[in-house]
C-alpha cells in the first residue's frame, strides 16, 4: 500500500466522482482509476460502488476512509514536527492554563512572546487542575501553566515564577466591608462561594478556614472565576480568590480585602514533561518564561 494511493482513495472518496478528483490532483483518470484498483485488489474488498459516471463509497469503504484520514492527519502531524525542527521559529505551541490565570498573567506572557517570535502559533486548552496535569504527562499538551504549582509529582517538572496572596472578596454591604484587612476567623459565620469539591482552589480556602478552627459554610458553588464573583457581588456570599484574579477586576457591589491571618499564599508557574524533550518550540517559550519572570521580579 503507497501513500499515493491513500491520498488518491481520500480524494475520490470526498469528490464522489473520479473525473474531479483526477483534475484536482493533476493526474489521468486512467491512473487515478488504476491506482484505485490495485488498492481494492490489494485490501481484497471493493471500497466503491459504481453507479454510471458517480460512485459511492462501500460500509468497508467508509470504515477505511475514517482510518486513513486520521493516518494521514498523524503524518502531517509529523511532517510539521520535522519542519518545526528545521525551523523552530514556526512551529505551534501547546500550552495549558486554569481558569484563575486566564485574564492574568497568560495573556501578557504571549503577547511578549509574539512579539519576539511572530510566526509561532498557539494551541491553548483550559481545564481543571489535575487534568492539566495528565494532560502534559500523557502528551496532549507539552506547557501547562498551574498554581500553585505541584512540587509533588514525580512525571513532570515545575519552575515557580513567583508567589501571591490569597485574599477575600465580600459583598460591598458587608458589615467587614470597609476594613483594611481581616483575620479569616471573622467570616466563620458567613456563607461562602467556592469551587465544587475536587478543586484546587476550594482546597486552598478550605484548609485556610482549617488553620483558624472552623469549616466554612458553603451556599453556593461555580466553577469559574466570573460565577464564583457574580455570586458575591449579588450578596450571596464571601469568597476567597488568588489576588491575580482581582487585579484589573474587582465587581462592582464586591470588595477586595487581604487577610492579617492565617497568611494564604499559593505559587504560579509552569510544568513540563519529565518524560520527554519539549519541541523546539516549545522550548523557545519555556525559556523565554523564565527569563520574562525574571526580569519581572526585579521590579516588583
Amino acid at each position: 500500500m503507497e501513500l499515493r494511493q491513500i491520498q488518491y482513495f481520500i480524494e475520490v472518496a470526498k469528490r464522489e466522482h473520479f473525473t474531479e478528483a483526477s483534475h484536482h490532483l493533476h493526474v489521468a483518470q486512467s491512473a487515478l482509476s488504476r491506482q484505485i484498483a490495485n488498492l481494492e485488489e490489494e485490501l481484497g474488498v471493493s471500497l466503491f460502488l459504481r453507479e454510471g459516471r458517480n460512485i459511492k463509497l462501500t460500509a468497508v469503504g467508509k470504515i477505511f476512509l475514517q482510518h486513513v484520514e486520521m493516518a494521514m492527519n498523524e503524518i502531517e502531524k509529523a511532517k510539521e514536527k520535522i519542519e518545526e525542527f528545521l525551523d523552530p521559529s514556526r512551529g505551534t505551541i501547546r500550552v495549558g492554563f486554569t481558569s484563575s490565570l486566564a485574564a492574568n498573567p497568560l495573556p501578557t506572557v504571549i503577547s511578549g512572546f509574539r512579539a519576539r517570535y511572530p510566526d509561532i502559533g498557539f494551541q491553548l486548552k483550559q481545564g481543571s487542575y489535575q487534568g492539566l496535569i495528565d494532560s502534559v504527562i500523557h502528551g496532549e499538551i507539552d506547557l501547562a501553566f498551574l498554581g500553585p504549582v505541584p512540587t509533588q509529582e514525580k512525571n513532570v517538572r515545575s519552575y515557580i515564577f513567583f508567589a501571591e496572596n490569597i485574599v477575600a472578596l465580600l459583598p460591598a454591604k458587608h458589615p467587614l466591608s470597609k476594613q483594611p484587612s481581616l483575620r479569616l476567623s471573622q467570616l466563620q459565620e458567613d456563607t461562602f462561594v467556592l469551587f465544587p469539591p475536587g478543586f484546587i482552589l476550594r482546597n486552598i480556602a478550605v484548609n485556610a478556614c482549617s488553620q483558624m478552627g472552623f469549616s466554612p459554610k458553603v451556599a453556593f458553588e461555580g466553577e469559574d472565576i466570573d460565577a464564583i464573583k457574580g455570586l458575591v457581588a449579588a450578596g450571596l456570599g464571601v469568597t476567597l480568590l488568588p489576588e491575580l484574579t482581582l487585579t484589573d477586576n474587582v465587581p462592582r457591589e464586591t470588595v477586595k480585602i487581604p487577610i492579617s491571618e492565617p497568611l494564604v499564599t499559593r505559587t504560579v508557574g509552569i510544568i513540563i514533561p519529565n518524560n520527554r524533550e519539549l519541541p523546539p518550540s516549545e522550548k523557545l517559550f519555556y525559556h523565554f518564561l523564565k527569563e520574562f519572570f525574571d526580569v519581572l521580579s526585579k521590579y516588583t
